[in-house]
């Protein structure tokens, strides 16, 4: 690696940090899982920057403090599954794969799908399972699932999801109009039903039902 690269990517943790990201998981997660692989074209010269970045099929890569944050705010742990809706570049899925025993990961677009598994068996990344499906359904085979993290905003958490959150489990999700900023929710589910807890404003691309292009 250049010292300019290493210089790049140790600014991008120090941001990390700066913008309230304090897990020392996560932070060696993001340390681990380089952005770059995951940012392709003019692009890829940005990839440590703190800013969304388009990608494929009129998609974004998400801004890293914000895939750090939900991150630490969903809580994984060394032996959860996880279900993430919305698989994009991959990256929010790589980053999982470093913090649980499990991560399925399912997306609308087929491109992305494959370009995705592509980029984890390359990586080595074995514990990631891609999958071209309607995230808004969930995915009932695989269910229950101890985390759930959604990269696109709904208007309300899909009753399908909250059905496939184990109970002590818990769910991210941003809920608002896909055109103003939203909400990420953090739900929690226990042996009474779900507790829900607002944590900060977010802007995602809609939660769109039915299979992409």
């Amino acid at each position: 690696m250049s010292d300019d690269l290493a210089e790049a990517r140790m600014r991008f943790i120090y941001t990390l940090r700066s913008r309230g990201v304090t897990d020392a998981r996560v932070l060696s997660a993001m340390e681990r899982i380089d952005r770059r692989e995951f940012v392709t074209g003019v692009f890829a010269e940005r990839a440590y920057e703190d800013m969304p970045l388009p990608i494929a099929c009129g998609q974004t890569i998400s801004q890293p403090s914000v895939v750090a944050l939900m991150t630490e705010a969903l809580q994984v742990g060394p032996r959860d599954k996880v279900l993430e809706v919305g698989t994009g570049s991959g990256y929010q899925a790589a980053i999982l794969s470093q913090l649980a025993r499990r991560v399925y990961t399912v997306e609308r677009h087929r491109a992305l799908a494959q370009g995705a598994q592509a980029l984890f068996d390359r990586l080595g990344l074995a514990n990631i399972t891609a999958m071209v499906s309607d995230g808004s359904h969930g995915l009932p085979d695989q269910a229950p699932f101890d985390r759930i993290i959604v990269t696109a905003a709904a208007e309300d958490p899909p009753g399908p999801l909250l059905a496939q959150l184990r109970i002590g489990g818990i769910m991210i999700v941003p809920v608002g109009q896909s055109d103003t900023v939203q909400t990420l929710i953090r739900v929690r589910r226990d042996e009474n039903g779900f507790d829900y807890e607002e944590l900060r404003a977010v802007r995602f691309v809609p939660l769109v039902e039915g299979l992409g292009a």
